[in-house]
């Protein structure tokens, strides 16, 4: 049976790279809407409710407006906004969370796909808190830089029209109120907010997420070893994972480029036993991994095909 897919906002930077994931799939139709109905209410509640599954990119607001337009119970949903990534009812779409996240993807009726940032960090450090090498109030720090598409249209015209003469590393989210928090703590099993310092730079997609962690204060102190192995283990646990674990400290340059058009995420783990510190670092598109590529996955999921479908890994 060939399923119904309607894009509602597939203008938009994240609704193009998904239709373009998409296009060709036999098992699939892509409802579309004229560009000139974009804005029409009645056009999108026919199609919304026309769909199998509606995959929303849209601003908050619009992706609340597009759920309550669905009328009938056999629509399911995977929204690409911030509004229901903590709301009951809604299932996280980080099918590399947990063992058991692909099948709570598979059969739910309302998915919400991960912020970028998040995945990163909550790929490292859920695997610690539930290991129980660090507290989950442990005082954690989260840093990042990103290509300037993570931005949207704006911050793409901006940064292409400056050319070389484009920041090369801006700093944001300085009020310390950025919209991925909730999620970011929620999912990384983390009891109190992380401090999170996001950084644009003057490449078009990819990130690094780092995450430093001072472990002297601990009452036990987890190895090196340990740190790697906890999250080694989790990742290997799960099947159709696209999360890869580098060795231990492993010398290769980390480029947050290299993941660019894939859905992979590549996880590392430097540390120095005698001081008590380590890093962690998750390599990934922004994109990809952090954005379509994961809605295509959490789609083939619903779908029951191969999480690997129209997907490049």
């Amino acid at each position: 049976m060939v399923a119904k897919i309607f894009i509602d906002g597939e203008a938009g930077t994240t609704g193009l790279q998904i239709r373009e994931r998409l296009a060709g799939r036999r098992d699939i139709e892509l409802l579309t809407i004229s560009p000139d109905k974009r804005k029409d209410t009645d056009e999108r509640k026919r199609l919304l409710n026309a769909a199998d599954v509606a995959i929303l990119c849209l601003p908050d607001e619009a992706a609340k407006e597009s759920v309550r337009l669905i009328e009938n119970d056999t629509t399911r949903v995977i929204d690409a906004s911030t509004a229901y990534r903590v709301a009951e009812g809604w299932t996280y779409g980080f099918a590399e969370m947990d063992k058991s996240q692909s099948h709570a993807i598979a059969t739910a009726k309302r998915v919400a796909n991960p912020g970028c940032w998040p995945q990163g960090a909550i790929a490292t450090l859920r695997p610690l808190v539930e290991g129980g090498l660090i507290p989950a109030d442990f005082p954690v720090t989260v840093h990042g830089i990103s290509g300037y598409s993570g931005g949207g249209r704006t911050m793409i015209e901006d940064y292409e029209s400056k050319g070389e003469d484009a920041n090369e590393y801006l700093p944001y989210g300085l009020t310390l109120k950025h919209k991925h928090l909730p999620e970011l703590q929620a999912y990384a099993k983390l009891g109190r907010a992380p401090l999170f310092t996001p950084a644009v730079g003057n490449f078009a997609q990819g990130m690094i997420v780092s995450v430093p962690l001072q472990l002297g204060h601990l009452a036990r102190v987890p190895t090196s070893a340990q740190l790697h192995a906890a999250i080694a283990d989790h990742h290997v646990a799960i099947a159709d994972s696209f999360v890869e674990v580098a060795p231990l400290g492993d010398p290769a340059p980390i480029n947050p480029e290299a993941y660019n058009n894939t859905n992979r995420m590549r996880l590392h783990v430097y540390a120095n036993d005698q001081t008590a510190q380590a890093v962690l670092i998750a390599a990934y598109d922004n994109l990809g991994k952090g954005a379509s590529g994961a809605a295509v996955q959490n789609l083939n999921l619903m779908l029951g095909v191969a999480a690997d479908t129209s997907l490049a890994a």
